[in-house]
C-alpha cells in the first residue's frame, strides 16, 4: 500500500512555497526535495555550507568591484578553486539533481548547477536569477549597460545573441530573431525553478521504472502546481500501473475537470470507467 501521508520534509516545503517568492529560500527548497528522498538529510548543514561558500566568495568584492568582476570572480571561485563541474559520464544519475550531493560530488547537471551558482552569488551580492532556457537552463544578471547570460553548466561562460541563438536553432527550429531570444530570458520564479528540478527528477525515475520515486516526485511537482491537468493525468496514470485504483481514479476525474477539451479526453473517459469498476470491486 502507499501512503499519501506527507513526510515531515514534503509538508515544509509546502510551508516554503506558501511563501512570497522573494521570501522562498530556494536552497532551502532545492534541499528538501533531496530530503524527500533520504529522510536522514540535514538540510540545516548544507544551508550553512553554502553561507560559508558565499561568505568566503564575497570577502573578495569592495564596494568598488563592478558587476562583472565579480561574475569572473563567482566563476574563478567555484569551477576553478572548488571544481564544482558538469556530470558528463552519468548525466542522467539522480544525485545530479540533488544538491547537497552536488556540494558532495562537485558535479551536476544544468540546473542544479545553476541553483548552486545562484545561492552562492545572490548571497555575497550578486542579482542573479535563473532563465528557463529551452533544452538547458540558464542564469542571468544585470548589469549598469545591459544583461549577462551565463551558463554554470559551462563554467559560467557568458553567452552572446548569437550563442543563444544557435542554442535555441539547435532545440527547435525555426526563427530565433532577437525579440524571440529576448521573451525567453524572462526570469523563472523559485517555486518554477524547483518544479523543473522535480520533473527532471520525475523523467530520469520514470526512465529506470524506479515508481515509486518518480511518483514521490510527482507528488511534490502537484504541491507546487496543483492546477497542471498534464501533471495531474501522468500521476493518475501512474497510480493505475502501480494499482492505486482509488487515488488514480481520483486524479483522472480531476484531469477531465483541468483539461475537459484535450485531445485525449475519450481514452481517460475510458479509464477513469475501468477504475471504477475496479474501485467498486475492492468495496
Amino acid at each position: 500500500m502507499i501512503s499519501r501521508e506527507p513526510t515531515a520534509a514534503a509538508a515544509r516545503f509546502r510551508d516554503l512555497i506558501d511563501r512570497s517568492d522573494d521570501e522562498i529560500d530556494l536552497a532551502e527548497g532545492a534541499l528538501l526535495i533531496a530530503k524527500g528522498a533520504n529522510a536522514d538529510l540535514d538540510v540545516a548543514h548544507y544551508l550553512s555550507r553554502i553561507e560559508a561558500l558565499a561568505g568566503e566568495l564575497a570577502r573578495r568584492f569592495t564596494d568598488s568591484t563592478s558587476q562583472t568582476d565579480r561574475i569572473l570572480a563567482l566563476n574563478q571561485f567555484l569551477f576553478e578553486e572548488q571544481g564544482f563541474a558538469p556530470s558528463i559520464d552519468d548525466y542522467y544519475d539522480p544525485r545530479n539533481s540533488f544538491l547537497n550531493e552536488v556540494l558532495e560530488r562537485r558535479v551536476g547537471i544544468p540546473i542544479s548547477l545553476s541553483v548552486l551558482y545562484i545561492e552562492v552569488g545572490c548571497r555575497a551580492g550578486l542579482p542573479l536569477s535563473g532563465v528557463s532556457f529551452p533544452g538547458h537552463f540558464l542564469v542571468k544578471c544585470k548589469v549598469n549597460d545591459g544583461l549577462i547570460v551565463l551558463d554554470p553548466y559551462c563554467r559560467g561562460v557568458s553567452l552572446s545573441l548569437h550563442d543563444l541563438q544557435q542554442r535555441l536553432r539547435e532545440v527547435r527550429g525555426g526563427e530565433v530573431s532577437r525579440a524571440i531570444i529576448a521573451g525567453m530570458l524572462v526570469a523563472a520564479n523559485k517555486k518554477q525553478i524547483l518544479a523543473r528540478m522535480l520533473r527532471n527528477l520525475k523523467a530520469i525515475y520514470l526512465e529506470r521504472e524506479d515508481y515509486n520515486m518518480a511518483l514521490s516526485a510527482m507528488e511534490w511537482i502537484i504541491t507546487l502546481t496543483p492546477a497542471d491537468a498534464l501533471e495531474v493525468r501522468d500521476r493518475g496514470l501512474l497510480y493505475a500501473k502501480l494499482e492505486c485504483a482509488r487515488a488514480a481514479l481520483d486524479d483522472l476525474q480531476r484531469y477531465l475537470e483541468l483539461a475537459p477539451d484535450a485531445e485525449d479526453v475519450q481514452e481517460m473517459r475510458s479509464r477513469v470507467i475501468e477504475l471504477r469498476q475496479a474501485a467498486a470491486r475492492l468495496n
